[in-house]
C-alpha cells in the first residue's frame, strides 16, 4: 500500500556528451591509414572454402567442450516430463528466468546536456500570430441540457475477459481504489438522484474546486506490498526463479516504473480537468476582468503536485498562461503549516499505531480473498515461494504499470472477486489511515475548512491554531478573499481528511468497516472519493426558489446529502444555505482540539473506533 507521505528527489544519470562543431567550422580530415572503398562484386575473396570448413568444425567442438565442462552429461539426457503435474512445466527442462527478469528499466529522458540544444535558435514566440479576438466564456453548467459525464481513461487498456454473460462489461478500472483514474460517479452513489448540473431556480455564482493530483508512479514509502520491494526481490535470485503458465511472461518482465512522478496519463488528466472546468465555470472569470485582478491557484512543492497544477492551468488557460492567474506554491515539508499536506505539522500522524492501522485491516482482508489466488499462481513460480503480500504486489501492478504504460500483464492473473476484493482493501487501507475511521483525520482536515469558511465569509482566519500558515493566510495577495473562482491542488489523503472534517456523515454510514467480508451498498468507497485526479466542487448559488445564498458539495460528479452538517436540510438537490453551512463549521473549528491531537500523549484504546475522523476525548 503507498501512502503519499514523504518523496524521494529523482536524478536521471548523466548520460555521455559531445560537443557539435559549429557551422562555420570545417570537419576533421580522416586519418584511418585504410582508405575506404565501396564494396566491389569483383574484389578478390580473401579466404577460401577449406579456411571456412576448419573455422566451423573448431568453432562446434569448442562449444561441445564449454557446455559439457558447465553442466556435465545431463545437458545431454533426455527426461520424461511429470505427468502427474502438467499444469507446471518440470524443472529439467524448463529455461531459467532471463538474467534480467525482474530487474529495474529506465529511460531517462531527456538527457542532461543534449548535444543538439540551442533554445536561442528555437524562440517560443516569433510574432505573425494573426488574429486573436477572444470569445465569449462558456458555461456548461448553466447553458447545457445535460451535464458531461467523464468515463475515465480512454487512453489506457485492460483485458476483454471481464464481461459478463449479458454482455455487460466489468469495469475494471473503477476496482483500483485510489490508484483508479477519476470518473463521473452514478447520479445517485451518494443518495441523491440529483446532478452537478445548475439546479432549476438557480444560478451559479462561485466555486471553490478541490482536486488530487494525477496518476503516478508508486510513491517511496508503502507500508503493505509495494511493488519496487518486491521487484527487488526477484532480482536478487533472478538467476534460481522461473515462471510458466499464465506468469511466463514474467521471465522477461523488467520494472519500468519511476517514483512518486505523475506518467504521461497523469499529466493528461489534469489537462483534461483543467479544459472541463473552464468549460463548465469559465463565464465565473468576468467577475475578476470587472475588479480588474486574477485568480490564484494553490499547490504544493512536491514534483507531481507542481506539475498536476501546471497542466491543469495550461487546460484551464491554454497556452501561454503567464499572466492569466498566480500559483501559489505551499511548501510540503516537516516545519511549514500547510493546510494541504497537514500530516507535516501534526506529530501524532507519525505514531504508526494511530496512523498505520489500515496496514493490519488490509493484511487481514487480504489473506482472506487472495488465498485462492495464491493457490492457483504458487505452482507457476518455481524457485520462488510467493507469500500472499506478494501477490497482493501483483495486483498492484496492474493499476500501476497501467496508468504508467497504458497496458499491464498483471491485470490478467486475476478474477472479477479478487478485483473486487483488491478495490475493498483500499476501502479499508483509507477508512483507517485518513478517512471517518482515521482518530486524526478531522484534526488534519480542519485548517483547509478554516481557509473555506474564511473565503465563504470574506473574512481572514481569526486564530491560526491548527495547519493554516498565517504568512501566506493573512495576506490579501497570497491568500485573496472575496473572488468568485478558487483551485487548490492536494493528495487523496488530504482530500479525505477534509470530508471528514466537515462532517459529511452520509459517506461514513456503514463504518467502522469489517477486514473479513465486503458489506453490501457501503458509501465509502476509496475509487468514488479518492481516485487519482479526484476533485470536489464546492457550487455556490442563487435560487430564487430558496432564500440567501446556497451551497453544496459535488465529489466527482455525485452531489453529496449535507444532513450530517448540523441545520443543512434534506434538500432534493443537496443545499444547504451558506450562513447555515458556516455556522456548523465553525462550530466544528471550536470543538477540534489541535493541540490535544496533534502534540497530546494518548492512545488508542483496544476496540477503539470512530466514524466522525476524532481520536479519544482528552481526559478531564
Amino acid at each position: 500500500m503507498d501512502v503519499e507521505r514523504g518523496s524521494r528527489e529523482y536524478k536521471p544519470d548523466d548520460p555521455e556528451s559531445e560537443s557539435l562543431l559549429s557551422s562555420n567550422e570545417q570537419r576533421p580530415k580522416r586519418t584511418t591509414e585504410v582508405p575506404y572503398a565501396p564494396h566491389s562484386c569483383y574484389s578478390k575473396p580473401q579466404f577460401g572454402f577449406n579456411h571456412l570448413l576448419i573455422a566451423f568444425v573448431t568453432g562446434t567442438l569448442a562449444c561441445f567442450l564449454c557446455q559439457y565442462a558447465i553442466c556435465g552429461s545431463s545437458c545431454f539426457t533426455y527426461r520424461k516430463p511429470d505427468t502427474e503435474t502438467p499444469s507446471v512445466v518440470p524443472t529439467e527442462v524448463q529455461a531459467l528466468a532471463s538474467p534480467w527478469a525482474g530487474s529495474t528499466e529506465r529511460h531517462n529522458f531527456p538527457p542532461a546536456t543534449p548535444t543538439n540544444a540551442f533554445p536561442s535558435m528555437f524562440p517560443t514566440n516569433v510574432g505573425y500570430a494573426g488574429g486573436t479576438p477572444t470569445g465569449a466564456e462558456p458555461a456548461v453548467v448553466a447553458t447545457a441540457p445535460s451535464y458531461p459525464i467523464h468515463a475515465g481513461a480512454a487512453v489506457l487498456v485492460t483485458p476483454d475477459s471481464f464481461t459478463h454473460a449479458k454482455g455487460k462489461k466489468y469495469d475494471l478500472f473503477k476496482k483500483w481504489g485510489n490508484l483508479s483514474p477519476w470518473y463521473s460517479v452514478d447520479r445517485t452513489a451518494f443518495g441523491l438522484d440529483s446532478g452537478p448540473e445548475t439546479p432549476e431556480t438557480c444560478r451559479v455564482t462561485g466555486l471553490h474546486f478541490l482536486h488530487r493530483h494525477g496518476a503516478r508512479y508508486p510513491t517511496a514509502y508503502a507500508s503493505y506490498g509495494g511493488p519496487a520491494n518486491f521487484s527487488g526481490r526477484l532480482n536478487a535470485i533472478a538467476s534460481k526463479w522461473t515462471a510458466s503458465g499464465d506468469l511466463a511472461f514474467m521471465n522477461e518482465w523488467t520494472y519500468k516504473l519511476g517514483e512518486e512522478v505523475l506518467t504521461p496519463f497523469g499529466r493528461q488528466q489534469l489537462f483534461d480537468l483543467g479544459i472541463s472546468t473552464r468549460l463548465k465555470y469559465g463565464f465565473l472569470l468576468k467577475n475578476f476582468t470587472e475588479s480588474n485582478t486574477i485568480p490564484v491557484f494553490r499547490t504544493e512543492s512536491q514534483d507531481r503536485m507542481l506539475a498536476s497544477a501546471m497542466n491543469f492551468a495550461i487546460g484551464f488557460f491554454g497556452y501561454p498562461f503567464e499572466g492569466q492567474y498566480q500559483q501559489s506554491i505551499t511548501i510540503e515539508a516537516a516545519g511549514f503549516n500547510n493546510t494541504l499536506a497537514p500530516y507535516k505539522t501534526c506529530p501524532n500522524a507519525n505514531i504508526r499505531s494511530i496512523s498505520d492501522r489500515g496496514r493490519d485491516y488490509v493484511a487481514r482482508w487480504a489473506s482472506i480473498y487472495l488465498k485462492k489466488a495464491l493457490k492457483r499462481l504458487q505452482p507457476q513460480m518455481v524457485g520462488y515461494d510467493l507469500t500472499i503480500e506478494d501477490v497482493y504486489v501483483l495486483q498492484q501492478l496492474c493499476p500501476y504499470e497501467t496508468v504508467a504504460l497504458g497496458y499491464s500483464k498483471f491485470c490478467e492473473l486475476f478474477t472479477e472477486e479478487e478485483w473486487d476484493g483488491f478495490d475493498y482493501s483500499l476501502d479499508l487501507f483509507f477508512w483507517y489511515n485518513s478517512g471517518h475511521g482515521y482518530a486524526l483525520a478531522r484534526t488534519q482536515g480542519i485548517g483547509y475548512v478554516q481557509e473555506l469558511v474564511a473565503r465563504l465569509t470574506h473574512t481572514p482566519i481569526a486564530t491560526h491554531n491548527s495547519s493554516t500558515n498565517g504568512t501566506l493566510d493573512d495576506n490579501p495577495i497570497t491568500f485573496p478573499l472575496g473572488q468568485s473562482l478558487y483551485v487548490d491542488a492536494t493528495h487523496e489523503v488530504v482530500v479525505l481528511n477534509i470530508l471528514a472534517a466537515l462532517n459529511l456523515t452520509t459517506l461514513a454510514a456503514q463504518g467502522p468497516l469489517p477486514a473479513d467480508h465486503i458489506p453490501k451498498h457501503r458509501s465509502f468507497k476509496v475509487s468514488e472519493l479518492a481516485p487519482f485526479a479526484t476533485n470536489v466542487q464546492f457550487q455556490l448559488l442563487e435560487c430564487t426558489s430558496q432564500p440567501g445564498p446556497q451551497i453544496r458539495i459535488i465529489v466527482n460528479d455525485g452531489v453529496v446529502p449535507l444532513t450530517g452538517i448540523e441545520g443543512c436540510p434534506e434538500q432534493k438537490d443537496g443545499m444547504c444555505p451558506v450562513e447555515t453551512f458556516v455556522r456548523a463549521e465553525k462550530k466544528i473549528i471550536g470543538e477540534t482540539d489541535w493541540e490535544w491531537d496533534c502534540h497530546g500523549e494518548w492512545e488508542i484504546p483496544e476496540g477503539w473506533e470512530t466514524t466522525t475522523g476524532q481520536p479519544p476525548k482528552r481526559e478531564t
